[in-house]
């Protein structure tokens, strides 16, 4: 059993918090069509997703990030999406009853993201979260990122809540290593953006949650610790 009572939860964004990949493989698709390609798998893509534009471009051009025309498919790709964030973006089912409950037992949650703030920002007022989020961390809030845990450390204080009471919830290697390293309990969202031939049990996370539902239900129990 947990040594203290849960104090907060946060949330990783992309493949966690919310289904962000019909967007972002929208706007690769943008880009790939402008360069005269045909658009990706959407399968294949959507592990990509979590790790950024450069990921994406990578996979869907198929060319390394030192390559002369990289930088040009990458802004194009950014371009799209800054212009259509919320499409098709939506809360993964069964996060929007897990945030209720947290918010009616006076439970602060927020979001720690890689995600440069000029897209965070935006993307949570369409989706009417930024008000409901006690923190709200970006890839450039501070001037490090995940797996560094300082994001989540800031987060935590933004809450004024004990790093060693709180939860981090993600999808990939780096939020675990960030909220183990941030002295957090780790969960990992395997509904999120996992590649097959990803072991996330070997991530070192006190819980792997196969559905938001079972999420909530896992820290539901961390809010009521026996002595």
């Amino acid at each position: 059993m947990p040594a203290r009572p849960l104090a907060g939860v946060l949330f990783d964004l992309d493949g966690t918090l919310l289904d962000t990949a019909p967007d972002l493989i929208a706007a690769l698709d943008h880009a790939l069509q402008a360069a005269g390609r045909p658009p990706a798998d959407p399968a294949a893509a959507r592990s990509h997703v979590s790790h950024g534009a450069a990921a994406l471009i990578e996979h869907g051009f198929g060319i390394p990030r030192e390559a002369p025309e990289f930088e040009r498919h990458r802004q194009r790709l950014l371009a799209h999406y800054r212009d259509n964030l919320a499409n098709r973006t939506r809360l993964f089912p069964g996060m929007g009853d897990l945030l209720e409950w947290l918010q009616n037992q006076g439970l602060p949650w927020g979001i720690v993201t890689n995600k440069p703030a000029r897209f965070t920002e935006p993307l949570l007022e369409a989706l009417g979260l930024a008000d409901r989020a006690s923190a709200v961390i970006s890839g450039d809030s501070v001037s490090e990122k995940k797996p560094h845990p300082a994001p989540l450390l800031a987060a935590c204080q933004a809450m004024d809540a004990d790093p060693r009471a709180c939860v981090y919830v993600g999808d990939a290697r780096r939020d675990i290593e960030a909220g183990r390293r941030a002295g957090m309990r780790t969960a990992v969202a395997l509904f999120g953006y996992l590649d097959a031939d990803e072991r996330p049990e070997s991530w070192g996370a006190d819980h792997l949650a196969s559905t938001p539902g079972e999420l909530a239900r896992w820290i539901e129990r961390l809010s009521y610790p026996i002595d």
